[in-house]
């Protein structure tokens, strides 16, 4: 081969890994939480999807009282974990605290997956419509699982991306429930 056409070879690979490098440290953070849709101290969007029953789950339905929105998936295995956690807080505080599910995936999956845990508060089932309502609560990057407090007013008080504890629970739930 010619040696000047090996110049120009290596100076084309070291140009596109010098390119790949600048690309890759200068590409911008994943948008916070909040971003692109409510923060807190925001007023929570309104939601409307069909439930398991056949019956819509509205936000509007928990008015006047302490909602708690999960937004989850029967393939995500953090939402799996969270799931019984999320049922014992409500079971805990039935007359305090709505606690609602969003689920991201197919209605046969999520009825199976929520009888086998004996999960009872109410949960909606959908796909691209739950992932705009997802973007509008506030979780900009999509990723699951994802939740949400909402104060008696109406106001966004909490937004967490990430598996809850039930520790973590108590100690938001302890200042919201008097």
């Amino acid at each position: 081969m010619n040696r000047s056409l090996l110049l120009y070879m290596a100076a084309a690979v070291l140009g596109l890994a010098l390119g790949g490098l600048f690309a890759w440290t200068t590409r911008p953070d994943p948008p916070p939480t909040g971003l692109d849709g409510a923060a807190v101290g925001d007023p929570r969007p309104d939601f409307r999807h069909g439930g398991l029953d056949g019956q819509w789950v509205s936000a509007s339905q928990f008015d006047d009282r302490l909602l708690l929105v999960n937004f989850w998936a029967t393939w995500c295995a953090p939402c799996r974990r969270e799931m019984p956690v999320l049922q014992a807080v409500s079971e805990a505080h039935p007359e305090q605290l709505a606690v609602v599910g969003l689920a991201i995936d197919d209605l046969e999956a999520v009825r199976d997956f929520v009888e086998e845990l004996a999960i009872e508060y109410p949960i909606a089932v959908g796909n691209a419509d739950i992932m705009a309502t997802q973007r509008s609560w506030g979780n900009s990057a999509g990723a699951l699982p994802y939740t949400v407090l909402v104060d008696r007013a109406g106001i966004i008080r909490w937004q967490h991306l990430g598996e809850v504890t039930r520790e973590e629970l108590d100690a938001l739930l302890a200042d919201h429930l008097r």
